[in-house]
C-alpha cells in the first residue's frame, strides 16, 4: 500500500495547531498530544511505519509552551483529517504520556475496546517487562482512562486504547533539546509493534469483538 502523507493547519480553542495523517492500514496510531507528551508523536510515526498502519499527529510547530488541550475537547468537528482518520481506521492506538511520579514504570492501558488493551499488555510484558502494563480500569487513575464517549480513541468502529505512557517509556534521552526529536527505547517500540502487527490481523484472528465496551 502507498503511504501518503497530509497536513492540515486548524485551531482549536485559540490554539494553532498541525495535525499530519499518513494513511496506512486498518489500525491507526493517534497522538493528540505531539508537541507536548514528549516521543507520542516519534512513537506513532515509527510504529504505524513498520506496521503499514495508519498514523495521525497533531503538534505546536515553533511553540516555546504547548498547550494542553484534553482529548475530548479535539473531537471530529474542530479538524477534516482527524474526521478522515476516525471514518478510515477500525481500531485507534491513542499514545499519550503521563508524569505520575508514582508510576515512572508504569503503562496504563485506558480507552473502550478492553479486549485490545489486552492484546498491548501481553507484548509489553513480552517485549518490555521492565514497565508494569496495566488494564484494570479500576487501577487505572480516571484522568488517564480515557473512556468519554467524545474522547477519539472510543469513536472509530472497535473503538481503541488508549496508551498513557511514562517519560521512561517515551524517550531515552535524559534531557530534552529543543528542536531534536525524542528517541523511544527500543522495548517500547517492539511492544506497540507487535500488539499492532496483532491487532491489525482483526478481531477474528485475535478474538478480539468488533464492539467494544460502552464508555462510562
Amino acid at each position: 500500500m502507498t503511504r501518503t502523507e497530509r497536513t492540515e493547519h486548524l485551531r482549536i480553542e485559540g490554539v494553532p495547531l498541525v495535525a499530519t495523517l499518513v494513511q496506512g492500514g486498518d489500525v491507526g496510531l493517534l497522538a493528540l498530544h505531539g508537541a507536548n507528551e514528549g516521543g507520542t508523536a516519534e512513537l506513532a510515526g515509527i510504529v504505524a511505519g513498520r506496521c503499514g498502519a495508519t498514523s495521525l499527529v497533531f503538534t505546536q510547530p515553533g511553540t516555546r509552551r504547548p498547550v494542553h488541550i484534553p482529548s475530548p475537547r479535539m473531537a471530529v468537528d474542530h479538524c477534516a483529517l482527524l474526521g478522515e482518520f476516525l471514518s478510515a481506521v477500525s481500531l485507534t492506538v491513542s499514545l499519550h504520556g503521563h508524569m505520575r511520579p508514582d508510576a515512572a514504570r508504569t503503562v496504563y492501558l485506558g480507552g473502550g475496546n478492553r479486549e485490545a488493551a489486552l492484546v498491548l499488555a501481553q507484548e509489553f510484558d513480552s517485549c518490555a517487562p521492565d514497565f508494569k502494563a496495566v488494564t484494570d480500569v479500576a487501577a487505572i487513575p480516571p484522568a488517564l482512562r480515557g473512556l468519554h464517549p467524545r474522547n477519539p480513541v472510543n469513536r472509530t468502529r472497535r473503538g481503541g486504547v488508549q496508551v498513557e505512557l511514562p517519560l521512561s517509556a517515551r524517550t531515552a534521552d535524559p534531557v530534552k533539546r529543543r528542536g531534536v526529536p525524542d528517541r523511544p527505547p527500543q522495548p517500547v517500540i517492539d511492544a506497540l509493534v507487535a500488539g499492532v502487527a496483532r491487532l491489525s490481523a482483526g478481531p477474528d484472528a485475535q478474538g478480539i469483538r468488533t464492539s467494544t465496551q460502552e464508555p462510562f
